[in-house]
């Protein structure tokens, strides 16, 4: 066997049910409300999708993957409808970051059901979303209708890209051999480092620029 095919042997030989459970509670982890930024949910779906070698399974984990995601959009939309504004001030909000939960509020209040539905699609609105909506009064029908086809389409999305990735990979591997694996697994790896490292230096930059002072407002009687 080759580098990645003992990769990804590795994964698959994993029980299934273990591997959908994980899946799935990193999935859940990631869309609740105060975990979100500190499980690696997405990252997790696509490695354990890149094992999937049959529809049956595609399927099987897609859909845990979406009841797992919608479970958790509702742990946040009923945490919002609890605490309601007080939310913001709480740990988790300010941990998360503050701004980020005022521009999802503004995005509920602005499209309702329609932030529900693009924000499963983007990172930090997946986790703050739901619980904006449960703050701004959303009937929780309407909420759960579109989180159940938000989650539905980022599940089987993101399913479908591992699995097309994970066959790919192999294909290349065949392809090159040995050495053009390894040579493709250092060059995923990089590219993994440099996305760390642009993650990082994003939110350095984006917690430097809260932490410097509002601008002073001009003299208005010097300038006359």
């Amino acid at each position: 066997m080759t580098f990645i095919s003992d990769f990804l042997a590795a994964i698959a030989g994993l029980p299934r049910p273990l591997l959908v459970l994980v899946t799935g509670a990193l999935v859940l982890g990631e869309c609740t409300l105060g975990l979100g930024f500190l499980v690696p949910g997405e990252s997790g779906l696509l490695i354990a999708s890149a094992a999937v070698t049959d529809l049956p399974f595609f399927l099987t984990l897609s859909a845990t993957v979406a009841l797992c995601a919608a479970t958790g959009d509702s742990i946040g939309y009923w945490l919002g409808r609890r605490y309601g504004f007080r939310i913001r001030e709480t740990k988790a909000i300010r941990r998360l970051g503050q701004h980020r939960w005022d521009r999802a509020s503004e995005l509920v209040r602005k499209y309702g059901i329609g932030a529900v539905l693009v924000g499963r699609f983007l990172p930090f609105a997946r986790t703050m979303t739901p619980a904006a909506a449960g703050v701004s009064g959303l009937g929780y029908g309407r909420f759960l209708a579109t989180s159940l086809i938000g989650a539905a389409a980022w599940s089987f999305t993101h399913v479908g890209i591992g699995w097309g990735a994970g066959a790919s990979a192999k294909y290349i591997e065949q392809v090159l051999g040995r050495a053009g694996g390894i040579v493709l697994g250092a060059l995923v790896l990089a590219g993994v480092g440099v996305w760390l490292w642009k993650r990082s230096r994003a939110r350095k930059l984006e917690a430097a620029a809260q932490q410097q002072p509002p601008a002073e407002p001009e003299d208005v009687e010097a300038v006359a």
